[in-house]
């Protein structure tokens, strides 16, 4: 019974919505369309019909409206379709008499506001009262009596008392509501920055609801300088007033290591870092992505000095490869020099987005040096490369490497990385530790190391004395292996060190070797080639402290167009064996195309840098990969550790010439370098004439001297074409028959050599 009469009362509802909607649409439409030359009870016109689309009672109850209450009407078929939508609803409408009253009010105040400030106005092109009679005579009458103010102060609390009393609405508890969401707001305001505050002052992590979580900058302090008392202070001043005293600085004998203070220190500027752009830009990064049909959102938050790298979390069904073809239109997008894509972050979920920074900051190198991770590491030959994309400083050791490979395009940073390398050998090794060959065919970027007590000869400049420093090296090694093997040791380290062990016990063993050779000579007084061969291995094996070397080749470009072969066979053979003899390779070229890194060198090189490049080509070439095309410049480089695919951009540190001028003068006064003879001597019989040891095993020398004494004929052409070998070599084989005297010299011209053999 009782669901009988519910959908009763329903059924009704629903008719009495229907019948209020349609008559408030209809009033509506007549408004709507309102044309003042319509007939009307107000208005007589037989000549032409009638506009309204509500036919002729449109226009008769439009224009009574109009005339009444002007554009107050439009609250007549407003509140019949809110009436209507109430009851469609199946809500209850309690009419009472004081509501009715206040619409009657409603519609007098904002007919009387309307006329107030403007009598007449044209609305959907027919010119109306906007107050209609009332409101026009209502705001006659209020002016005259009351004035302006009072009128205002009359019609405006009219107007928002009928309009609470209707929708139940309250100024007071909105007013309520608004104050307290400022509050809260600025609340929240204050606690974000207190939030900075504290970033900045302690650097450490703060997490925010709701937004990605943002990593701090890592800022490398420097350990505070040591207190001592001025007694101290004086007798040291007295003993070494040389430089400052530094943990990491060495010295042994009359070499020490140079002062961080002959290093520009970097300027004091005070970080900020504003949560809020950092967030804007994270939900402008969404927002393109989404344009592009990409869903998504960014977790994670990494700024650093030069780059901030914006973690992606894709949707799900995004494919990575979809996003990494969007780096160009993000650049376009988001009006950026260029942008990086890492897809994916190895070992994470994410996707790495590289957007450089408004404002780059300049790392110093004497930020890193002054890092824990540079002077508190163990690390045999430590390379200051710069800082991560977090700040923190990258230092690696090339001990480890073993080689390092470094390309990019001119004005890339590639040369000032490379004196951040030599000065961090400088900063952390005497003389005794490490020595230096450098290769600089430029004659520009190494010259001014010219001197130092590091270099085991002078800066070479000719790409065919660089052959033979190589060669010289690949000699060094064999020596370094026959001397290890002797000890029993594996490394260089073990080498020194079992050296070490038996310095104490040396003159024992020296005496012991006597008595060893004179009961020799005693039991074999005629067995002179045992003692001869006795001396000449203690001669060949002479024990002691080796040094690293570190071979640095500026621009290998230059070499392998001089001599290629020799230079490609030496640098593999060092790059293959030279690790454990303490022989480690530093190659720089500016043009990294498959001529120059070949696939042999590149084999043997897994450790690498690339600069800026011109093309995705030449990044493949050096890194495997594309991305060293998109990098800024000005030190901004992908290191590729050994052992790992995880390449790690870095920017790279900045030292000036003034700073490597100042070091290099201060090394120069500890000592003058001491060159090795027996590179100097190699050199000296090379050129002298007398031989190549390469044409003395080529197998096909005997054919090329019966071929000649067959046809009567020498000439480098027939010799190449009748033996199908290279043009090198067959000139290398005439020359040779030249220097034995089976063939003359040539004249010159075209008339081919003499034969002074007769047919074999």
């Amino acid at each position: 019974m009782d669901e009988q009469i519910d959908k009763k009362e329903k059924l009704k509802k629903e008719i009495q919505g229907m019948a209020l909607g349609a008559l408030g649409l209809f009033i509506l439409i007549a408004l709507v369309s309102f044309n003042a030359g319509d007939p009307s009870s107000n208005t007589y016109n037989s000549e032409t019909g009638v506009h309204n689309f509500g036919g002729r009672l449109g226009a008769e109850l439009s224009d009574l409206l109009i005339q009444i209450v002007g554009l107050a009407s439009y609250a007549v078929p407003t509140g019949l379709l809110y009436l209507s939508y109430k009851l469609l609803r199946f809500k209850e409408l309690r009419w009472k008499n004081y509501k009715a009253f206040a619409f009657i009010t409603l519609l007098i105040s904002l007919s009387s506001l309307f006329g107030f400030f403007k009598p007449d106005t044209v609305f959907l092109g027919q010119k109306v009262l906007t107050g209609g009679a009332v409101g026009t005579k209502t705001a006659t009458f209020l002016k005259t009596y009351f004035g302006i103010p009072g009128a205002i102060l009359i019609i405006l609390p009219l107007l928002a008392a009928s309009a609470m009393v209707l929708s139940r609405f309250s100024f007071v508890l909105f007013a309520d509501w608004w104050f307290a969401n400022l509050k809260e707001r600025w609340a929240r305001r204050r606690e974000r920055q207190e939030l900075n505050r504290q970033l900045l002052d302690t650097g450490e992590k703060a997490e925010k609801k709701k937004s990605p979580e943002i990593k701090p900058v890592h800022v490398a302090v420097p350990p505070p300088p040591p207190v001592q008392k001025k007694e101290e202070k004086k007798e040291k001043a007295k003993i070494a007033p040389l430089q400052e005293a530094f943990d990491f600085i060495k010295a042994e004998g009359d070499h020490r290591t140079p002062p961080l203070s002959l290093l520009d220190t970097p300027p004091q500027t005070e970080k900020r870092l504003d949560r809020d752009i950092l967030t804007m830009n994270a939900r402008l990064l969404e927002k393109k992505f989404k344009d592009f049909g990409i869903d998504g959102e960014v977790v994670e938050i990494c700024p650093g000095p030069v780059i901030t790298m914006f973690e992606f979390a894709p949707g799900p069904g995004i494919k990575v490869s979809r996003i990494a073809s969007l780096s160009d239109d993000l650049s376009m997008a988001l009006q950026s020099m260029s942008i990086r894509i890492v897809a994916p972050i190895p070992g994470k979920g994410v996707v790495g987005i590289e957007i450089p920074n408004r404002e780059r900051e300049t790392v110093f190198l004497k930020e890193i040096f002054n890092g824990e991770e540079f002077h508190g590491s163990k690390m045999k030959l430590p390379l200051a490369l710069g800082k991560d994309i977090a700040g923190a400083p990258v230092v690696t050791d090339l001990a480890k490497m073993p080689h390092l490979l470094v390309a990019g395009a001119t004005g890339s940073g590639k040369s000032v990385s490379i004196n951040t390398m030599i000065l961090s050998l400088l900063y952390t090794a005497t003389p005794k530790d490490v020595r230096v060959i450098m290769v600089d065919p430029k004659m520009l970027e190494l010259s001014i190391y010219e001197g130092i007590p590091h270099l085991l000869l002078p800066v070479v400049t000719n790409p065919k004395k660089a052959s033979l420093a190589l060669k010289w090296a690949v000699e060094e090694m064999g020596r370094r292996y026959r001397l290890m093997a002797d000890k029993g040791v594996r490394n260089i380290g073990s080498y020194n060190q079992c050296l070490e062990k038996e310095e104490k016990e040396a003159e024992e063993l020296k005496a012991q070797g006597t008595v060893v050779l004179e009961d020799v000579v005693d039991e074999s007084p005629d067995d002179e080639e045992a003692i001869q061969q006795f001396l000449a291995k203690q001669e060949e094996l002479e024990h002691g402290h080796l040094p690293y070397i570190v071979v640095i080749v500026d621009e290998l470009a230059d070499l392998m167009m001089v001599a290629g072969r020799e230079i490609e066979e030496s640098i593999a053979r060092l790059a293959q064996m030279a690790r454990a003899a303490g022989i480690h390779l530093i190659l720089a070229t500016q043009r990294p195309s498959v001529d120059v890194i070949t696939g042999l060198i590149k084999a043997n090189f897994p450790a690498r840098i690339s600069f800026q490049v011109s093309s995705k080509i030449d990044s493949r070439t050096i890194l495997d990969t594309n991305g060293a095309e998109s990098l800024l410049g000005a030190g901004d480089m992908l290191f590729l550790p050994p052992g790992t695919a995880k390449m790690q951009r870095v920017h790279g540190a900045f030292v000036s010439d003034a700073e490597v001028q100042r070091v290099v003068d201060f090394l120069k006064k500890q000592g003058k370098p001491v060159y090795d003879k027996s590179i100097l001597e190699m050199k000296e019989e090379s050129g002298s004439g007398s031989g190549d040891d390469e044409d003395m095993v080529d197998e096909r020398y005997d054919d090329a001297v019966a071929l000649v004494a067959e046809t009567r004929q020498a000439s480098i052409s027939m010799v190449q074409r009748r033996l199908r070998i290279g043009y090198n070599r067959a000139a290398r084989i005439i020359e040779r028959m030249e220097q034995e005297g089976i063939v003359g010299p040539s004249d010159g011209t075209s008339k081919p050599r003499e034969v002074f053999i007769n047919k074999i």
